[in-house]
Order: structure tokens, then sequence, then C-alpha cells
């Protein structure tokens, strides 16, 4: 539903992307992470028509954005990073507008229109003024916005900045609620957001696609150790100490309120012995559990992987 092959952007002589490939099958919610200033923007507005590319390719359901950019727009639907509204109009006001700019039939576009409202929850400020609207309340309209014509795609820049945590709540569920109805590609700063919406996740740094894939495969990718927390009651040096004599166990660090991470041989599972070690030495268990790697600890990961190499 999305292919990008070989896209190259120059600003000058700098390029802001280089060689960027990917795919997004229908259907498919797919998270581009990075730090500011990777690309990611600058992709997605190639990806929707908005500026051409210096080298490479570009399809949105089928459709050439540069060859066939009429056709490629009708199937996609996008929400700028800094969403540009009309301030004087009311927000009903301006979604019809948009509306009949999609060239939407009058039925259609009231059907519509009634969506959006419920689906962003922008019923109770269908009649505000945009200009009175928050920072949250925006974001709101442009995602309203770019639903309005109901398109096959939707490519959204940020769509949770400035929301407060029960928006941000309020955005991840409608995006999983838009899954297979809809293929969406969003880039996000709050990389724990991508791992809970998204089923796959591209990874761009200094303008390239470092690593894409299935978030708990790219946990494998980085993965190093098996890790462990383990608490006890009474904690103390000697505990740090006798917990890294137990085999295949690498590395032992001490934490606040009587845990210890502990880092163990890939493929091995010791918190029999771990436990049995703990009270052996008349130490009492509270907690014994596996550590997962985050999103986070995976991009951190892969970025100084990729420039230690360079």
């Amino acid at each position: 539903m999305i292919e990008a092959a070989g896209l190259t952007k120059f600003y000058g002589t700098h390029p802001a992307i280089q060689d960027v490939s990917f795919r997004v099958s229908e259907g498919e919610v797919v998270a581009f992470l990075g730090p500011n200033g990777a690309g990611k923007s600058t992709t997605m507005r190639i990806l929707t028509g908005y500026m051409p590319a210096t080298e490479g390719t570009a399809r949105i359901a089928g459709f050439d954005v540069t060859e066939e950019s009429l056709e490629a727009r009708r199937h996609v639907g996008y929400m700028p990073e800094h969403i540009a509204l009309y301030p004087e109009m009311r927000v009903t006001e301006y979604l019809l507008y948009c509306g009949k700019l999609e060239a939407l039939e009058t039925k259609k576009l009231f059907e519509r229109l009634e969506y959006v409202l419920e689906a962003c929850s922008l019923q109770e400020r269908a009649d505000s003024i945009i200009a009175t609207l928050s920072l949250g309340y925006r974001q709101r309209v442009g995602l309203a916005q770019a639903l309005l014509h109901d398109p096959a795609v939707l490519i959204l820049d940020e769509p949770t900045i400035g929301l407060d945590p029960i928006q941000i709540v309020e955005v991840r569920g409608l995006v999983k609620k838009l899954a297979g109805k809809h293929t969406i590609l969003l880039s996000t700063h709050i990389l724990p957001e991508a791992q809970q919406s998204c089923e796959r996740v591209l990874i761009m740094n200094h303008g390239r696609i470092i690593a894409e894939g299935a978030p708990d495969k790219l946990t494998t990718q980085v993965r190093q150790a098996e890790s462990y927390r383990v608490r006890v009651a009474r904690p103390s040096s000697e505990v740090a100490d006798r917990l890294r004599q137990v085999p295949d166990v690498l590395n032992v660090q001490s934490g606040p309120d009587g845990a210890y991470g502990v880092d163990t041989r890939i493929g091995s599972d010791p918190r029999a012995e771990l436990s049995r070690t703990v009270v052996q030495m008349g130490w009492s268990l509270l907690e014994i559990s596996p550590l997962e790697l985050t999103l986070e600890d995976v991009f951190q990961a892969l970025t100084m992987r990729k420039e230690s190499a360079a």
C-alpha cells in the first residue's frame, strides 16, 4: 500500500535522506522512529506529494506520488507535525470546507463529518472557533481532517505531540481502532507509544533506515544477555557477590529497594538456581522476574552501534 524505493532528498548539498526503501502492507500499522533531524518528516512529505524527491520513487495504493500525484493524494490522509488550520473558522465549518476540497458528495460529507467528530472526541467543540482551542484539541482537528475523506492510507507525523496523558491514550485507542481499515504510517518520539500501537517499526538515523521489524524481533537483534530482576528483603553487598557465583550469570548490578539486575547467558534460565541460592543463604526472596528490553533500549543500542561503526 505504501512503497518507497531509493528515496533521496538533498537540500542544497546536504542529504536529508539517502536511499530510503521500505514497504507498508495493506492494513498494517508501522511507526517511524528516530531523533530530530533523522529524516522522518522529509520522507513523509515526499510520500504525501508535499515535496518531490531528488532521487527514487514512491507509490501510494499503487499510484506514483510524482507521476500520478492527484490519484495518490486521493488515497492518503496526511496529518503534518505542524498543522496549518484556519484559526478564524469553527471546527465544523473547517471540516466541511476540507470535505468540499476533497469533492465529497453532500450526503457522504455529513456522514463522514459525524464520524470524525465522534472518533476524535470533538463533538463538544464542534462549534468552537479553532483559535480558542488548546493544542491538544487542534491536534484532534488535524486528525479529523486527515480521516475525513476515508483514505486507504494515513500518514501521521507526531500525532500525539502536545497531548496530555489521557489524550494520548485516546489517540492510541483510535489508532488501534483504525488498524485494518486503514494502512497507517506514523512518526513519534514516544517510544513506548510505538511499542503499544504498532506492529512494526522503522528506525531512522542520519537520513537512513538502520533497522526495521517487529518490536520483539528488534529486541532479539540487540539483546546480548537475558536479564532478571531479583529482589530480597535485606540487601547487602554479600547478596550481589553470591549471585555472581550462580552458573550462567554474567553480571549483577545493585539497585534500589533490595533489587538486583542479573544478566545471564542468552538461552539460559537460571531462575531456579537463583531462587535456591537466595533461600539457602537465609535471605527472604521477594521477587524474581524477567526484564524485557523496551523500544527505547533497542533504539539507543542500534543508533549507538551504527555511530560507533561509522
